[in-house]
């Protein structure tokens, strides 16, 4: 595998530089509040738009991506960390153009990998990351030492809530979790299922003062996606939303968010550190 790696690492040094994808991870503080239906569905937003999108599905052990738009693959990023399968075989094509991973029981494993192996992976997944836009990690309900590691090394947090009280506290504490490894990784706010307009934005208002009241952080307010008859429909039948009725609610909503995204991509991107993904990657699972 070190031959493997040192080939890989050669091939990008002889290669003409290029940028690796913008990586954003999706989470929330608690299960069952839309964080995959959300993740599907912006990442196809994008890849409308015409960017090239890698969905990395890490909710291990409740891994949904797949139900959600009606496949089913028995490749995983376990496959190519065991070594069975190459890491572009374990990368599939699902609808409008986007790519998608699987995570199986992949955290863990790659939370257990040697130096060896960790070198062959980020260098295998720099070379994969230079062919896309963006990178988005769905991420598990809750945290733990394991998520930190791919939570610290992205650009940007999304952060998925409802406008119930608890989903608001477990969403607050997550934040704060990250704040307290991270103060400068910028928070995306996105609320699920408002009951109306009104409610969505108190909802999105009352997270920005707990954040600046308590965290002295100021986040961005992507919006908020109604409770749409139409998205429990398209669960049911396996269609992302935004293409089972492109006229729902919901559908709009998510191209809203997409589109302010857009315009606020570049937030606090010059307080971070200048490396890749990968490289931050690499150092925080070297230093576990």
């Amino acid at each position: 595998m070190s031959d493997q790696a040192e080939k890989l690492r050669n091939r990008l040094k002889m290669d003409i530089p290029s940028k690796e994808a913008k990586t954003l991870a999706v989470v929330s503080g608690k299960g069952g509040v839309g964080k995959s239906n959300f993740s599907l569905n912006f990442s196809i937003s994008l890849a409308r738009k015409g960017f090239k999108v890698l969905l990395f599905d890490l909710d291990i052990g409740m891994g949904n991506i797949e139900i959600l738009m009606g496949r089913n693959s028995s490749l995983s990023i376990a496959d190519f960390l065991s070594g069975k399968s190459s890491i572009e075989e374990v990368i599939l094509r699902g609808p409008e153009g986007i790519e998608y991973i699987s995570g199986g029981t992949g955290l863990s494993q790659l939370i257990r990998m040697d130096r060896e192996s960790v070198d062959y992976f980020t260098a295998s997944l720099s070379e994969v990351l230079r062919k896309y836009d963006y990178l988005i990690f769905d991420m598990g309900a809750g945290l733990n030492e394991e998520t930190l590691s791919i939570l610290l090394s992205v650009n940007e947090i999304f952060v998925i809530t409802t406008t119930e009280p608890t989903s608001l506290m477990d969403a607050y504490a997550t934040m704060k979790y990250i704040h307290m490894a991270d103060s400068e990784l910028p928070f995306y706010l996105v609320v699920n299922r408002a009951g109306s307009t009104k409610e969505g934005n108190e909802t999105l208002s009352r997270l920005e003062d707990v954040l600046g009241k308590f965290l002295g952080r100021s986040p961005i307010k992507l919006g908020m996606l109604p409770d749409d008859k139409s998205v429990h429909e398209a669960v049911k039948r396996q269609i992302p939303f935004v293409l089972f009725n492109e006229r729902s609610q919901a559908a709009k909503g998510m191209s809203a968010i997409a589109e302010k995204y857009m315009n606020k991509m570049n937030y606090n991107a010059e307080k971070r550190d200048n490396r890749g993904f990968t490289a931050r990657l690499k150092q925080f699972l070297f230093e576990r």
